[in-house]
Protein backbone atom coordinates (compact mmCIF):
# COMPACT_ATOMS: atom_id res chain seq x y z
CA UNK A 1 0.00 0.00 0.00
CA UNK A 2 1.29 3.87 -0.81
CA UNK A 3 -0.35 6.25 -0.05
CA UNK A 4 0.16 9.95 -0.93
CA UNK A 5 1.29 12.05 1.97
CA UNK A 6 0.46 14.92 0.62
CA UNK A 7 -1.64 17.20 -1.85
CA UNK A 8 1.32 17.16 -4.17
CA UNK A 9 2.39 13.68 -3.83
CA UNK A 10 -1.27 13.16 -4.61
CA UNK A 11 -1.97 14.88 -8.03
CA UNK A 12 1.20 13.19 -9.34
CA UNK A 13 1.28 10.20 -8.14
CA UNK A 14 -1.74 8.88 -6.58
CA UNK A 15 -2.86 6.04 -4.01
CA UNK A 16 -1.57 2.97 -5.14
CA UNK A 17 -3.16 -0.62 -3.15
CA UNK A 18 -1.18 -4.06 -4.05
CA UNK A 19 -1.84 -7.41 -3.58
CA UNK A 20 0.30 -10.73 -4.77
CA UNK A 21 -0.12 -14.09 -4.11
CA UNK A 22 3.01 -16.14 -3.96
CA UNK A 23 3.76 -19.70 -5.68
CA UNK A 24 5.94 -22.54 -5.56
CA UNK A 25 7.86 -23.70 -2.29
CA UNK A 26 6.36 -22.09 1.02
CA UNK A 27 9.57 -19.54 1.43
CA UNK A 28 10.26 -18.94 -2.62
CA UNK A 29 6.33 -17.98 -2.86
CA UNK A 30 6.76 -15.99 0.36
CA UNK A 31 9.39 -13.75 -1.08
CA UNK A 32 7.95 -13.41 -4.28
CA UNK A 33 4.91 -12.36 -3.10
CA UNK A 34 6.63 -10.26 -0.75
CA UNK A 35 9.58 -8.74 -3.71
CA UNK A 36 5.97 -7.82 -5.68
CA UNK A 37 4.40 -5.76 -3.00
CA UNK A 38 7.67 -3.86 -2.50
CA UNK A 39 8.55 -3.38 -5.66
CA UNK A 40 5.41 -2.58 -7.35
CA UNK A 41 4.93 0.97 -5.58
CA UNK A 42 8.70 1.94 -6.06
CA UNK A 43 9.17 1.19 -9.84
CA UNK A 44 5.76 2.99 -10.07
CA UNK A 45 7.09 6.48 -8.79
CA UNK A 46 10.25 5.62 -9.87
CA UNK A 47 9.58 5.32 -13.30
CA UNK A 48 6.96 7.88 -13.69
CA UNK A 49 6.72 10.36 -16.78
CA UNK A 50 3.26 11.70 -15.98
CA UNK A 51 1.05 8.64 -17.69
CA UNK A 52 0.46 6.94 -14.82
CA UNK A 53 -0.88 4.03 -16.98
CA UNK A 54 2.10 3.73 -18.53
CA UNK A 55 4.58 3.83 -15.01
CA UNK A 56 1.90 1.10 -13.40
CA UNK A 57 2.61 -1.37 -16.65
CA UNK A 58 6.60 -1.02 -16.49
CA UNK A 59 6.16 -0.92 -12.75
CA UNK A 60 4.94 -4.97 -12.82
CA UNK A 61 7.51 -5.19 -15.86
CA UNK A 62 10.51 -4.21 -13.78
CA UNK A 63 9.14 -6.13 -10.58
CA UNK A 64 8.99 -9.26 -12.84
CA UNK A 65 12.75 -9.13 -13.91
CA UNK A 66 13.66 -8.21 -10.26
CA UNK A 67 11.84 -11.47 -8.94
CA UNK A 68 13.00 -13.83 -11.98
CA UNK A 69 16.83 -12.54 -10.93
CA UNK A 70 16.56 -13.31 -7.58
CA UNK A 71 15.11 -16.37 -8.59
CA UNK A 72 17.93 -17.28 -11.48
CA UNK A 73 20.58 -16.61 -8.19
CA UNK A 74 19.42 -19.28 -5.75
CA UNK A 75 18.38 -22.91 -6.85
CA UNK A 76 15.81 -23.42 -4.31
CA UNK A 77 14.05 -20.06 -5.35
CA UNK A 78 14.56 -21.32 -9.32
CA UNK A 79 11.11 -20.86 -11.03
CA UNK A 80 8.86 -19.13 -7.71
CA UNK A 81 6.49 -16.59 -8.85
CA UNK A 82 3.38 -14.68 -7.81
CA UNK A 83 0.10 -13.14 -9.17
CA UNK A 84 -0.16 -9.63 -8.21
CA UNK A 85 -2.52 -6.56 -9.18
CA UNK A 86 -2.53 -3.05 -8.55
CA UNK A 87 -4.68 -0.56 -8.57
CA UNK A 88 -3.79 3.02 -8.66
CA UNK A 89 -6.64 5.51 -7.78
CA UNK A 90 -5.00 9.43 -9.36
CA UNK A 91 -7.28 12.30 -10.79
CA UNK A 92 -7.90 10.54 -14.36
CA UNK A 93 -9.26 7.77 -12.13
CA UNK A 94 -8.96 4.25 -11.32
CA UNK A 95 -6.46 2.49 -13.35
CA UNK A 96 -5.66 -1.05 -12.35
CA UNK A 97 -2.62 -3.37 -13.62
CA UNK A 98 -2.72 -7.21 -13.23
CA UNK A 99 -1.18 -10.43 -13.90
CA UNK A 100 -2.81 -13.75 -12.53
CA UNK A 101 -5.55 -14.51 -11.01
CA UNK A 102 -5.67 -12.21 -8.09
CA UNK A 103 -8.37 -9.79 -8.53
CA UNK A 104 -9.82 -6.15 -8.47
CA UNK A 105 -13.69 -5.44 -8.01
CA UNK A 106 -15.18 -2.13 -7.53
CA UNK A 107 -18.33 -1.91 -5.47
CA UNK A 108 -20.80 1.35 -6.52
CA UNK A 109 -23.84 0.93 -4.51
CA UNK A 110 -25.57 -2.03 -5.15
CA UNK A 111 -23.77 -2.76 -8.35
CA UNK A 112 -20.42 -4.70 -8.30
CA UNK A 113 -18.40 -5.46 -10.82
CA UNK A 114 -15.00 -7.59 -11.51
CA UNK A 115 -12.44 -5.34 -12.83
CA UNK A 116 -9.75 -7.71 -14.01
CA UNK A 117 -9.75 -10.64 -16.30
CA UNK A 118 -8.23 -13.84 -14.47
CA UNK A 119 -4.94 -15.31 -16.11
CA UNK A 120 -6.03 -18.75 -15.82
CA UNK A 121 -6.43 -21.92 -17.62
CA UNK A 122 -10.60 -21.74 -17.24
CA UNK A 123 -10.73 -17.95 -18.01
CA UNK A 124 -8.36 -18.44 -21.41
CA UNK A 125 -10.49 -21.68 -22.39
CA UNK A 126 -13.69 -19.79 -21.90
CA UNK A 127 -12.44 -16.43 -23.64
CA UNK A 128 -11.60 -18.57 -26.94
CA UNK A 129 -14.88 -20.03 -27.00
CA UNK A 130 -13.72 -23.41 -26.12
CA UNK A 131 -15.97 -24.05 -22.76
CA UNK A 132 -18.95 -22.44 -21.79
CA UNK A 133 -19.87 -20.83 -18.42
CA UNK A 134 -21.72 -24.06 -17.90
CA UNK A 135 -19.16 -26.55 -18.61
CA UNK A 136 -16.69 -25.21 -16.63
CA UNK A 137 -19.31 -25.46 -13.59
CA UNK A 138 -19.56 -29.10 -14.39
CA UNK A 139 -16.15 -29.63 -15.30
CA UNK A 140 -12.97 -31.21 -13.28
CA UNK A 141 -10.74 -29.00 -15.31
CA UNK A 142 -8.61 -27.46 -12.78
CA UNK A 143 -9.81 -24.07 -11.36
CA UNK A 144 -6.26 -22.76 -9.89
CA UNK A 145 -4.41 -23.54 -12.87
CA UNK A 146 -2.79 -19.95 -13.91
CA UNK A 147 -1.61 -19.01 -17.40
CA UNK A 148 0.96 -15.84 -16.12
CA UNK A 149 2.64 -14.92 -13.11
CA UNK A 150 4.93 -12.72 -12.42
CA UNK A 151 9.42 -14.23 -12.03
CA UNK A 152 9.11 -17.33 -13.58
CA UNK A 153 10.15 -15.97 -16.92
CA UNK A 154 12.45 -12.76 -18.07
CA UNK A 155 9.76 -10.98 -19.42
CA UNK A 156 5.49 -10.97 -18.37
CA UNK A 157 2.33 -9.71 -20.49
CA UNK A 158 0.91 -7.03 -18.00
CA UNK A 159 -2.60 -6.61 -18.78
CA UNK A 160 -4.24 -2.22 -17.84
CA UNK A 161 -7.76 -1.73 -17.30
CA UNK A 162 -8.69 1.69 -17.12
CA UNK A 163 -9.25 4.21 -16.28
CA UNK A 164 -12.64 4.23 -14.51
CA UNK A 165 -14.68 6.49 -13.08
CA UNK A 166 -15.15 7.70 -9.39
CA UNK A 167 -17.67 8.70 -7.20
CA UNK A 168 -17.74 9.16 -3.75
CA UNK A 169 -18.75 6.00 -1.40
CA UNK A 170 -16.82 3.54 -4.20
CA UNK A 171 -15.18 0.44 -2.62
CA UNK A 172 -12.14 -0.97 -4.16
CA UNK A 173 -11.35 -4.97 -3.29
CA UNK A 174 -8.09 -6.52 -4.40
CA UNK A 175 -8.18 -10.41 -3.16
CA UNK A 176 -6.13 -13.38 -3.76
CA UNK A 177 -8.09 -16.71 -5.09
CA UNK A 178 -7.91 -17.80 -1.60
CA UNK A 179 -10.95 -15.22 -1.31
CA UNK A 180 -12.47 -15.72 -4.26
CA UNK A 181 -12.13 -19.34 -4.64
CA UNK A 182 -13.79 -19.62 -1.22
CA UNK A 183 -16.76 -16.97 -1.65
CA UNK A 184 -18.87 -16.35 -4.70
CA UNK A 185 -18.65 -12.64 -5.72
CA UNK A 186 -22.39 -11.93 -5.28
CA UNK A 187 -21.27 -12.94 -1.57
CA UNK A 188 -18.58 -10.27 -1.47
CA UNK A 189 -20.37 -8.29 -2.97
CA UNK A 190 -23.49 -8.26 -0.80
CA UNK A 191 -20.96 -8.50 2.58
CA UNK A 192 -19.05 -5.52 1.14
CA UNK A 193 -22.04 -3.84 0.91
CA UNK A 194 -23.66 -4.44 3.93
CA UNK A 195 -20.74 -4.43 6.67
CA UNK A 196 -17.81 -1.59 7.38
CA UNK A 197 -14.94 -2.33 5.94
CA UNK A 198 -13.49 -3.40 8.74
CA UNK A 199 -15.64 -5.63 9.75
CA UNK A 200 -16.51 -7.47 5.71
CA UNK A 201 -12.44 -8.05 5.62
CA UNK A 202 -12.37 -9.91 8.81
CA UNK A 203 -15.74 -11.56 7.98
CA UNK A 204 -14.73 -12.58 4.32
CA UNK A 205 -11.19 -13.99 5.70
CA UNK A 206 -13.28 -15.94 8.50
CA UNK A 207 -15.88 -17.26 6.62
CA UNK A 208 -13.13 -18.41 3.65
CA UNK A 209 -10.96 -20.35 6.44
CA UNK A 210 -14.36 -22.13 7.54
CA UNK A 211 -14.81 -23.42 4.31
CA UNK A 212 -11.33 -24.81 3.58
CA UNK A 213 -9.53 -21.45 1.76
CA UNK A 214 -5.54 -21.65 2.19
CA UNK A 215 -3.66 -19.94 4.96
CA UNK A 216 -2.79 -17.18 1.96
CA UNK A 217 -6.14 -14.88 1.87
CA UNK A 218 -5.67 -11.63 0.80
CA UNK A 219 -8.36 -8.47 1.19
CA UNK A 220 -7.49 -5.05 0.79
CA UNK A 221 -10.56 -2.65 0.39
CA UNK A 222 -10.19 0.81 -0.34
CA UNK A 223 -12.74 3.24 -0.03
CA UNK A 224 -13.17 6.60 -2.07
CA UNK A 225 -14.44 9.61 0.29
CA UNK A 226 -13.50 12.38 -1.38
CA UNK A 227 -13.58 13.83 -4.72
CA UNK A 228 -11.33 17.19 -4.50
CA UNK A 229 -9.17 16.72 -7.25
CA UNK A 230 -10.47 14.07 -9.15
CA UNK A 231 -10.37 15.14 -12.86
CA UNK A 232 -13.80 14.44 -15.33
CA UNK A 233 -12.56 10.76 -16.25
CA UNK A 234 -15.78 10.97 -18.96
CA UNK A 235 -13.43 13.81 -20.96
CA UNK A 236 -10.42 11.93 -20.39
CA UNK A 237 -11.11 8.78 -21.64
CA UNK A 238 -11.86 10.04 -25.35
CA UNK A 239 -8.20 10.52 -26.45
CA UNK A 240 -7.25 6.69 -24.63
CA UNK A 241 -9.47 5.19 -27.17
CA UNK A 242 -8.16 7.49 -30.39
CA UNK A 243 -11.75 8.96 -30.52
CA UNK A 244 -12.78 12.73 -30.97
CA UNK A 245 -15.45 15.21 -29.87
CA UNK A 246 -16.73 14.60 -33.45
CA UNK A 247 -17.93 11.00 -32.92
CA UNK A 248 -21.12 12.41 -30.74
CA UNK A 249 -22.39 13.66 -34.03
CA UNK A 250 -24.31 11.84 -36.45
CA UNK A 251 -21.13 10.60 -39.20
CA UNK A 252 -21.60 13.56 -41.97
CA UNK A 253 -20.45 11.02 -44.76
CA UNK A 254 -23.11 8.61 -44.35
CA UNK A 255 -25.80 12.13 -43.90
CA UNK A 256 -24.63 13.26 -47.99
CA UNK A 257 -25.24 10.37 -49.40
CA UNK A 258 -28.57 9.41 -47.55
CA UNK A 259 -29.47 12.82 -48.45
CA UNK A 260 -28.49 12.99 -51.92
CA UNK A 261 -30.32 9.02 -52.28
CA UNK A 262 -33.65 9.87 -51.11
CA UNK A 263 -33.32 13.66 -53.58
CA UNK A 264 -32.57 11.41 -56.02
CA UNK A 265 -35.04 8.89 -55.66
CA UNK A 266 -37.79 11.81 -55.68
CA UNK A 267 -36.48 12.89 -58.98
CA UNK A 268 -36.42 9.45 -60.17
CA UNK A 269 -40.42 9.13 -59.52
CA UNK A 270 -41.16 12.67 -61.76
CA UNK A 271 -39.64 11.76 -64.41
CA UNK A 272 -40.93 7.92 -64.23
CA UNK A 273 -38.01 5.70 -63.79
CA UNK A 274 -39.45 3.44 -61.38
CA UNK A 275 -36.93 0.74 -61.56
CA UNK A 276 -33.75 3.37 -60.38
CA UNK A 277 -35.96 5.29 -58.46
CA UNK A 278 -36.07 1.70 -56.10
CA UNK A 279 -32.29 1.37 -56.80
CA UNK A 280 -31.52 5.01 -55.03
CA UNK A 281 -34.06 4.81 -52.43
CA UNK A 282 -32.21 1.22 -51.14
CA UNK A 283 -28.91 2.70 -51.46
CA UNK A 284 -30.37 6.10 -49.15
CA UNK A 285 -31.78 3.83 -46.73
CA UNK A 286 -28.62 1.93 -46.41
CA UNK A 287 -26.48 5.13 -45.81
CA UNK A 288 -28.95 5.98 -43.30
CA UNK A 289 -29.09 2.57 -41.56
CA UNK A 290 -25.21 2.54 -41.40
CA UNK A 291 -24.70 5.82 -40.48
CA UNK A 292 -27.15 5.26 -37.28
CA UNK A 293 -25.86 2.33 -36.30
CA UNK A 294 -22.01 3.84 -36.24
CA UNK A 295 -23.30 6.94 -34.52
CA UNK A 296 -25.72 4.51 -31.67
CA UNK A 297 -21.86 2.51 -31.26
CA UNK A 298 -20.11 5.35 -30.25
CA UNK A 299 -22.15 6.52 -27.90
CA UNK A 300 -22.52 3.19 -26.32
CA UNK A 301 -18.86 3.50 -25.89
CA UNK A 302 -19.03 6.62 -23.40
CA UNK A 303 -20.55 4.46 -20.41
CA UNK A 304 -19.23 5.08 -16.65
CA UNK A 305 -17.58 2.07 -16.85
CA UNK A 306 -16.16 2.01 -20.03
CA UNK A 307 -12.52 2.13 -19.58
CA UNK A 308 -9.45 3.59 -22.45
CA UNK A 309 -7.51 0.00 -21.73
CA UNK A 310 -8.87 -3.48 -21.19
CA UNK A 311 -11.97 -4.41 -21.65
CA UNK A 312 -13.49 -4.59 -18.03
CA UNK A 313 -15.46 -4.81 -16.34
CA UNK A 314 -15.62 -8.32 -16.90
CA UNK A 315 -18.62 -9.54 -14.80
CA UNK A 316 -21.20 -7.44 -12.98
CA UNK A 317 -23.42 -8.25 -10.18
CA UNK A 318 -27.04 -6.54 -8.85
CA UNK A 319 -26.07 -6.72 -5.03
CA UNK A 320 -29.31 -7.89 -2.39
CA UNK A 321 -29.38 -9.25 0.96
CA UNK A 322 -31.21 -12.18 0.24
CA UNK A 323 -32.64 -15.68 1.76
CA UNK A 324 -29.82 -17.24 0.22
CA UNK A 325 -26.85 -15.24 1.95
CA UNK A 326 -28.28 -15.33 4.93
CA UNK A 327 -28.83 -19.04 4.88
CA UNK A 328 -25.58 -19.91 4.10
CA UNK A 329 -24.25 -17.74 7.16
CA UNK A 330 -26.95 -19.25 9.29
CA UNK A 331 -25.22 -22.57 8.22
CA UNK A 332 -21.53 -20.97 8.95
CA UNK A 333 -22.95 -20.30 12.61
CA UNK A 334 -24.48 -23.84 13.08
CA UNK A 335 -21.08 -25.38 12.01
CA UNK A 336 -18.89 -23.25 14.94
CA UNK A 337 -21.70 -24.12 17.38
CA UNK A 338 -20.58 -27.91 16.49
CA UNK A 339 -16.88 -27.55 16.13
CA UNK A 340 -17.14 -26.32 19.72
CA UNK A 341 -19.37 -29.24 21.16
CA UNK A 342 -16.57 -31.80 18.45
CA UNK A 343 -13.58 -29.89 20.44
CA UNK A 344 -15.15 -29.75 23.94
CA UNK A 345 -15.24 -26.54 24.53
CA UNK A 346 -17.07 -24.28 27.23
CA UNK A 347 -20.91 -23.21 25.91
CA UNK A 348 -20.49 -19.85 23.64
CA UNK A 349 -21.79 -17.13 25.96
CA UNK A 350 -25.73 -16.04 26.16
CA UNK A 351 -24.55 -12.57 24.58
CA UNK A 352 -23.63 -14.57 21.35
CA UNK A 353 -26.63 -17.26 21.74
CA UNK A 354 -29.04 -14.07 21.53
CA UNK A 355 -27.49 -12.58 18.81
CA UNK A 356 -27.96 -15.62 16.52
CA UNK A 357 -31.49 -16.08 17.80
CA UNK A 358 -31.86 -12.06 16.58
CA UNK A 359 -30.52 -12.99 13.22
CA UNK A 360 -32.82 -16.36 12.99
CA UNK A 361 -35.88 -14.00 13.79
CA UNK A 362 -34.76 -11.50 11.13
CA UNK A 363 -34.36 -14.00 8.49
CA UNK A 364 -37.84 -14.99 9.58
CA UNK A 365 -39.40 -12.19 9.20
CA UNK A 366 -37.78 -11.75 5.81
CA UNK A 367 -35.32 -8.58 6.99
CA UNK A 368 -32.12 -10.36 5.31
CA UNK A 369 -30.11 -7.82 5.57
CA UNK A 370 -30.30 -7.40 9.25
CA UNK A 371 -29.88 -11.87 9.82
CA UNK A 372 -26.67 -11.02 7.19
CA UNK A 373 -25.27 -8.16 9.51
CA UNK A 374 -26.47 -10.39 12.65
CA UNK A 375 -24.78 -13.78 11.80
CA UNK A 376 -21.82 -11.91 10.63
CA UNK A 377 -21.43 -10.55 14.21
CA UNK A 378 -21.97 -14.22 15.96
CA UNK A 379 -19.54 -15.61 13.35
CA UNK A 380 -17.07 -13.12 14.59
CA UNK A 381 -17.20 -13.36 17.63
CA UNK A 382 -17.26 -16.86 17.95
CA UNK A 383 -14.19 -17.36 15.63
CA UNK A 384 -12.26 -15.12 18.36
CA UNK A 385 -13.53 -17.32 21.10
CA UNK A 386 -12.43 -20.08 19.03
CA UNK A 387 -8.82 -18.92 18.74
CA UNK A 388 -8.64 -18.44 22.40
CA UNK A 389 -9.68 -22.14 23.19
CA UNK A 390 -7.29 -23.34 20.53
CA UNK A 391 -4.87 -21.09 21.74
CA UNK A 392 -5.11 -22.19 25.38
CA UNK A 393 -5.40 -25.57 24.26
CA UNK A 394 -1.88 -25.70 22.84
CA UNK A 395 -0.86 -24.09 25.97
CA UNK A 396 -1.86 -27.33 27.81
CA UNK A 397 -0.33 -29.51 25.27
CA UNK A 398 3.06 -27.48 25.34
CA UNK A 399 2.93 -27.78 29.31
CA UNK A 400 2.43 -31.18 29.69
CA UNK A 401 4.78 -32.01 26.89
CA UNK A 402 7.38 -30.50 29.41
CA UNK A 403 5.85 -32.18 32.41
CA UNK A 404 6.85 -35.36 30.67
CA UNK A 405 10.14 -34.51 30.15
CA UNK A 406 10.53 -33.54 33.53
CA UNK A 407 9.52 -36.87 34.69
CA UNK A 408 11.86 -38.74 32.34
CA UNK A 409 15.02 -36.59 33.82
CA UNK A 410 17.31 -38.90 35.66
CA UNK A 411 19.65 -37.03 38.54
CA UNK A 412 22.90 -38.06 39.74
Amino acid sequence: MLLASDGASWEKFGHMLVVADGMGAHAAGELASQLAVEQIPLHYQKLFRGVPSEALELSLVETNAEIYRRGQANPEFRSMGTTACALAIVPEGAIVAHVGDSRVYRLRGNHFEQLTFDHSLVWEMRAAGDISEEAIRNSTIPKNVITRSLGPNPSVMVDIEGPYSLQVGDKFLLCSDGLSGQLGDEEIGTLLMLLDIDTAVQAMVDIANLRGGPDNITVVIGEVRSLEGIANVQESKAPNRGTGAKQNQYPVGFAVVSAIGALLTVVLLLLGQFPMALVSMVTSLVAFGSGWFKFRSTQGGSSSTASGHGKGPYRQYRCKADVTLAANLDHVVEELKNWFKDNEWSTPPDSISQVITKSKEAAAARNFSSAIQLSVQAILELMKLARDNQHKDEVKAEEATLDEDDDGIIDY
